[in-house]
């Protein structure tokens, strides 16, 4: 059985993440989205929000073959906790290939029994990014069309809060 894990913040998971997982998932056998802890980025939502909101996605949009879990320390060890070949990774630009690239390349050296696979989102979705999302939500504009309901519900809520 081939896995892959798709890492990230997903602070919140938007459509572009969801078009990903959904891509990953016809390609393997199973996908593991592993929502990482990140502390540096100073995330809006805490981790087991992130894993809510991400499981309640993928259950609304029926991906049996998709797990999501949280977890934090190194990307590498995680993924060989997790018996996975691959690691999945989003480029929506040629601006997000170089440090894609990099990463990649540190991921090698760390683990060369582990490989990265990118893919790109379909084009009406390549200018999502979670921290476009998050602006658009602090400043009241409408995010419906960048995320699911759920995901536009529980931003709303969060900021509210603030």
């Amino acid at each position: 059985m081939k896995t892959v894990v798709y890492p990230g913040t997903f602070d919140p998971p938007t459509t572009g993440h969801v078009d990903l997982i959904e891509r990953a998932s016809r390609l393997f056998d199973q996908v593991i989205v592993a929502v990482a802890e990140s502390h540096s980025k100073h995330p809006l939502f805490t981790l087991p929000e992130r894993v809510d909101l991400c499981r309640q996605v993928i259950e609304a949009v029926g991906l049996d073959n998709v797990k999501v879990e949280g977890f934090s320390g190194l990307l590498v060890d995680y993924v060989r906790k997790q018996k996975a070949h691959a690691l999945v990774r989003g480029i929506r630009a040629v601006s997000d290939f170089d440090y894609e690239f990099q990463l990649a390349n540190m991921n090698r050296r760390l683990a060369p029994e582990i490989e990265s696979v990118f893919l790109t989102p379909s084009e009406h979705l390549s200018f999502i990014s979670a921290s476009l999302v998050r602006e658009i939500a602090k400043l009241g504009g409408d995010v419906s069309e960048f995320v699911h309901p759920v995901v536009a519900r529980a931003l709303s809520q969060k900021l509210q809060e603030r």
